[in-house]
């Protein structure tokens, strides 16, 4: 896999877990865990794709 394709990939991901942490943010009774574990995985591709893109 090259590196653009990698970046985009997790690019992706990123996306959908946004997506993912607003929906749970919006529904009532939404498990605070969830959202923390979702917001935390989120910041770790985050961190991963600013590692991976070229300066």
């Amino acid at each position: 896999m090259s590196l653009s394709s990698h970046l985009e990939e997790l690019k992706k991901k990123h996306e959908t877990l946004s997506d993912a942490v607003e929906k749970a943010q919006r529904s009532p009774g939404s498990d605070d865990l969830e959202v923390s574990r979702l917001k935390k995985e989120k910041l770790h591709l985050k961190e991963e794709i600013t590692r991976l893109t070229p300066a």
